[in-house]
């Protein structure tokens, strides 16, 4: 992103933000030098991205320091979409219950992957006293057999997968999770991640809602359009429904394999025109503004940085010593202890501001 400064085109990461740290707040500084800590902007989403994981701090380390040229940073990158329209994903592991049936109704997978290795999770019982380490060892191994199986092998079973649903979907409603597989064969034929797909949940986003992801959790955007936001890396670990280099070994590796539908943020009222967005993550939140024509709200001076993305409409943007129009396409840098006004002038103004975490700064 850039700004103007001194009728120069700048960058804000430098040498905007490293000549002048005091914008980004005192603690914010003390924490994380003269960087901003997250990434912000708009994806829209017409091709299925790919089925990854970005890696947590530790591990984040290690890869920059084995794999420079694939891993160019030592950050985790946690990260948020909040729906601007209805979203789909993937994201997380589905659970037992799900697991189970996936195994009896997709024959083709438990070719992939063998017998005995579906046989490790067909055979645990939910009364199992260490059940949760059973299904996430038992997981583990099918999932890596999976992901780790010949273009070969899986370019003949996802075949047959094709085959065998073309022919039932002439006798009976094709269920939402074998809908989808087949509309991202399309975009991905022969791919592994058309089967790996059914052992993640399919999530439903609405506009106004955020889907959030930690560290080592798999997930893919699939459709829709969304803010998004995240901490500030490029690290992406990739397996499946993409042509960009795959790590299989580290993704299978690296993930928590933790079963259970992902949490669906609705986020938090402010005010009548502002609700926020708070990830358990310390480096940002995101809070969605829209104003009716005419009205005016008010952000609070918060201790960190802010950037303001203008989506739709016409307003203006004033602060202590400026004052400003904004409108579709407009992006704000606004510095620490900085109270903002923005009032919508002839249409209604829709606006979204991503800042750190304000749990941060309380000690939550």
């Amino acid at each position: 992103m850039e700004i103007s400064w001194e009728d120069k085109e700048v960058t804000l990461k430098h040498p905007f933000v490293h000549n002048n740290p005091h914008v980004l707040g005192v603690k914010v500084f003390e924490k994380w030098g003269s960087h901003l800590p997250f990434l912000f902007k708009v994806l829209s989403v017409g091709k299925a991205l790919s089925i990854q994981a970005h890696p947590d701090k530790e591990l984040a380390k290690q890869l920059h320091k084995m794999k420079p040229h694939l891993y160019k940073d030592d950050n985790h990158k946690p990260e948020m979409a909040l729906a601007i329209t209805d979203f789909t994903a993937l994201s997380g592991f589905i659970s037992l219950q799900e697991l189970k049936q996936v195994l009896e109704d997709v024959p083709e997978i438990v070719e992939v992957v063998g017998i005995a290795s579906a046989k490790q999770i067909m055979d645990i019982h939910e009364q199992d006293d260490v059940i949760a380490n059973k299904v996430k060892s038992a997981l583990r191994s099918v999932f890596t057999q999976l992901m780790s199986a010949s273009k070969e092998m899986t370019a003949k079973a996802i075949s047959k997968l094709k085959s065998r649903l073309l022919i039932e979907s002439q006798l009976r409603s094709l269920r939402e999770k074998e809908e989808l597989v087949l509309r991202l064969e399309k975009q991905y034929p022969g791919d592994i991640g058309l089967l790996s797909a059914f052992f993640l949940n399919y999530v439903r986003v609405k506009g106004g809602e955020a889907l959030y992801v930690a560290a080592n959790e798999p997930h893919a955007y699939l459709s829709g359009d969304c803010i998004e936001c995240m901490a500030t890396s490029d690290n992406v670990v990739r397996a499946g429904l993409t042509p960009k280099h795959r790590d299989v070994q580290t993704l299978c590796s690296m993930l928590t394999y933790n079963l259970g539908y992902p949490e669906i943020l609705s986020g938090l009222p402010l005010s009548p025109y502002i609700t926020r967005y708070l990830p358990p993550f310390d480096e940002f939140e995101v809070d969605r503004c829209v104003l009716p024509k005419g009205s005016s709200t008010v952000f609070p001076a918060v201790p960190g940085p802010s950037i303001f993305l203008a989506f739709a409409g016409e307003g203006t943007l004033k602060t202590g010593c400026w004052e400003g129009i904004v409108t579709e396409g407009d992006v704000i840098f606004e510095a620490a202890n900085t109270e903002i006004t923005i009032t919508a002038t002839a249409t209604e103004l829709q606006i979204y501001r991503a800042g750190i975490n304000s749990r941060f700064f309380h000690g939550l």
